[in-house]
């Protein structure tokens, strides 16, 4: 097998034929349109293309030859999406010709399609997180409350929802715990970090009074009426304060969350142990951020390593 992308830019004439003949079938079939018509020829040509490399034919392949292609495309970095969607299109090229009796055996028949990974979450770098935190006007009791909410997110790896639900009674500062209520209203215990305490007492001290009204809801977090903050409020703020402090990545309302889990592997921590930090079920959950973890050390390898 060849190392590298193949050079070849078309198929020999009969393998060209063939899919002529397969495409012009569908479209009389289906009438299939233009675009879809040139992404099953560009896909069966790239196929046909590096079969010639092997020098093989479009009507010779055999089941063996195509997993050869699949584990091909997967060392040279295709995307599982894009390798699931051209075996589909290999798959119906070959029913055409077993049905048309050109072939007496379907080798995609026991073929499996890839498996598409999961999507990493989204997540900042240290330096942007710290940008973030630092935004907020605390001389605002809207940006206090702001910085401290931020701070706990961060710090705890709590989700908004979690945050947002938070009511007084739920956090010790004393102890530095949260009793949080989280998916399926499963209770967890969060510990908090010292610089996410001390950001809570300023809040609970000098904003938080002034935040109250006639009413003294129970809810930790309050909006600037005095209620409990919604979801969608705090994820403008959020938005608003990434773009006061120039951050460039793209953020969701998870990022904070995401970026807990991924700084403590970073750092050294054990999975168990953020699995428990995030109110996992499973761990599995949990282990995709090793990918993240894996994937910024790899970066740093490279940049650093003098034979990176």
């Amino acid at each position: 097998m060849p190392d590298g992308r193949f050079t070849a830019q078309s198929p020999d004439s009969k393998d060209a034929a063939l899919i002529k003949e397969f495409i012009q079938g569908l479209w009389m079939e289906r009438g299939l349109s233009d675009n879809t018509q040139s992404s099953y020829r560009r896909d069966l040509n790239q196929f046909a293309c590096w079969l010639n490399q092997q020098s093989k034919s479009l009507m010779d392949v055999t089941q063996a030859d195509l997993q050869h292609y699949l584990a091909w495309r997967l060392s040279e970095a295709f995307k599982a999406s894009s390798t699931a969607r051209q075996l589909s299109c290999i798959r119906g090229f070959f029913r055409y010709l077993l049905r048309e009796a050109v072939i007496d055996v379907d080798p995609t028949l026991n073929v499996s399609n890839p498996k598409r990974g999961r999507a990493l979450p989204k997540s900042i770098s240290e330096m942007e997180v710290d940008a973030l935190l630092e935004a907020p006007v605390i001389d605002d009791p809207l940006g206090l409350r702001d910085r401290a909410m931020l701070e706990l997110l961060y710090g705890s790896g709590l989700r908004i929802s979690e945050l947002i639900g938070l009511e007084v009674g739920q956090i010790d500062l004393r102890a530095g715990l949260l009793q949080v209520i989280g998916k399926g209203d499963k209770e967890r215990l969060v510990p908090v970090g010292d610089t996410a305490i001390d950001w809570l007492k300023r809040y609970q001290l000098s904003a938080r009074p002034l935040l109250v009204g006639a009413i003294n809801p129970d809810a930790l977090f309050l909006s600037r009426r005095g209620q409990q903050m919604t979801r969608q409020t705090f994820w403008h703020r959020i938005k608003f304060w990434a773009q006061q402090a120039g951050v460039q990545s793209e953020l969701s309302p998870h990022t904070l969350r995401h970026a807990f889990a991924t700084h403590l592997l970073n750092h050294g921590a054990d999975l168990r142990a953020v699995q428990m930090l995030l109110g996992h079920a499973n761990l599995s959950t949990t282990q995709i951020y090793t990918q993240i973890a894996t994937h910024r050390l790899e970066q740093l390898h490279k940049q650093f390593h003098p034979r990176g």
